[in-house]
């Protein structure tokens, strides 16, 4: 529990609540406290998936810009270093990850939803990265990870123009991968992160692992990797209770214990 994050566990399904009002502008405090907040998720065996909320009125509406207006080139480069490391923290997390959205998700809000595996927005959410706005340009993963996800050219109009996108239309572009009404996002999240939090955990971060590192690799790499995971789940007793349960009584059977 820190000043601007919360983290609760509830049903094997972590929250991870930001809070800061009025809109939740990532600070020095705030991101060191989510990093904190993601490492202990990923480090509780209880948690089987994780859902990210900034709350019914904003998921994050970017980075706090009087920190940073008069930061020298040093001082910039340094806080670009530790706001990265603070959301890699996030996009550490092994198990699923789900982004609730409401209202804006805006700069570092954005790269913050990034670093989760699914989004999930309401119907009157905004995203954006809006740095150009200012003279600069995303620095926590924006200029990376977005054009990964939607790729290249979609994501330089997004970055060169720095307009706010509707919600149908993040859906079209695949920026997000569900839209809601308002007043159902968190709960939408939930019911995606508790469909994962009852499989096989140790297989649930192999393919996250594999799946994210392979996107960094060249094919035949990738498929070394995906190797490596695939056989090392041998060791694991969910690979024995999910083959032997398919034998015995036919798929979708088992009931996985996360070891």
């Amino acid at each position: 529990m820190g000043e601007f994050v919360r983290l609760e566990v509830s049903d094997a399904v972590a929250t991870i609540r930001l809070d800061r009002p009025k809109m939740n502008a990532i600070n020095a405090r705030l991101r060191d406290e989510l990093a904190e907040a993601a490492r202990a998720a990923d480090a509780d065996p209880a948690v089987r998936a994780v859902v990210l909320y900034g709350g019914e009125r904003v998921f994050a509406a970017g980075a706090d810009i009087k920190e940073m207006a008069e930061l020298s080139y040093v001082e910039a480069a340094e806080h670009c270093r530790a706001l990265q490391r603070g959301l890699d923290a996030v996009a550490a997390i092994g198990a699923p990850v789900v982004a609730a959205i409401t209202g804006y998700a805006l700069g570092g809000g954005l790269e913050l939803a990034l670093c989760a595996d699914f989004r999930v927005a309401g119907e009157s959410a905004k995203v954006g990265q809006p740095e150009i706005l200012l003279g600069v340009i995303p620095g926590a993963g924006g200029t990376q990870r977005l054009p990964r996800l939607i790729g290249p050219s979609r994501a330089k109009d997004l970055i060169f123009t720095g307009r706010h996108v509707p919600a149908d239309e993040a859906l079209a572009l695949g920026l997000v991968d569900k839209v809601v009404p308002d007043a159902e996002v968190y709960e939408a999240a939930k019911e995606m992160a508790a469909r994962y939090a009852g499989g096989p955990a140790a297989a649930l971060r192999a393919a996250k692992q594999a799946v994210d590192a392979g996107l960094e690799a060249d094919l035949a790499t990738g498929l070394e990797i995906e190797r490596l995971h695939f056989s090392g789940l041998f060791a694991t007793d969910d690979q024995k209770i999910g083959m032997r349960g398919f034998v015995e009584e036919g798929p979708g059977k088992a009931k996985f214990t996360g070891r």
